[in-house]
């Protein structure tokens, strides 16, 4: 599996790199880390609660980074400012898996896009580029394939599906589900974003996803295409 990116994407003020963590067990559980994750979502909690996003140059490079592909947004929610809105509205976040538990943390400590796919149902090579409206495109949470708009930076595979809908909307084809053994990560930033904080919190995915898991990983520089 190759990892690839457009020039025009980059040219946006899209920021990304990969990670990939093979021979997970998605099916442990730990105490070390409920206890981990207790405590960092308190903190997390406690730093967020009175943010105003748009302040924030991260949260909001998302939003401008929208605004340069020419996509709305009161429609289109950055993914990490989503989830630092449900953890204010509820305290707490949803558990899910503990791989997807994991990774969901490591996003609210950096503020960065992220998001992780089985690549056990990936097709071929993985590419982010933009969409020429073609593409079929099924959401999480749905089973019909849903119209895609032309010119959106996509995550697409090589039978022409979209993975993730910018950073936003992820699919039920490559969701990380318990019998998930092999994964890849997106990590996502924009142009406020350092790039010392993408390789960094690539880096977090795999110490912590390696150490409650399993498994071994590797940081992925896309092919600029």
């Amino acid at each position: 599996m190759k990892f690839k990116v457009e020039e025009a994407v980059l040219k946006s003020g899209v920021k990304i790199i990969f990670a990939s963590v093979n021979g997970i067990d998605n099916t442990r559980s730990s105490d070390e880390w409920q206890e981990l994750r207790t405590k960092r979502l308190r903190e997390l909690y406690e730093l967020y609660k009175d943010l105003d996003v748009h302040s924030d140059p991260i949260l909001e490079g998302f939003n401008i980074l929208h605004d340069n592909v020419g996509v709305k947004r009161r429609k289109n929610i950055p993914a990490s400012e989503n989830l630092i809105r449900l953890l204010v509205k509820r305290g707490d976040m949803p558990y899910i898996g503990l791989a997807v538990d994991i990774y969901n943390l490591i996003s609210l400590e950096s503020k960065l896009a992220l998001g992780a796919h089985d690549i056990d149902k990936t097709e071929g090579d993985v590419i982010l580029r933009f969409t020429d409206g073609t593409e079929r495109f099924v959401p999480i949470g749905q089973t019909e394939p849903v119209p895609v708009a032309p010119h959106e930076y996509c995550y697409c595979d090589s039978s022409n599906e979209v993975l993730c809908r910018l950073e936003i909307r992820q699919v039920n084809k490559t969701a990380v589900g318990e019998t998930a053994k092999n994964v890849f990560y997106i990590v996502q930033g924009n142009e406020a974003t350092p790039n010392e904080l993408l390789t960094d919190t690539a880096q977090r995915i795999i110490d912590l996803t390696t150490r409650y898991c399993g498994g071994s990983g590797q940081i992925i520089v896309p092919e600029v295409v």
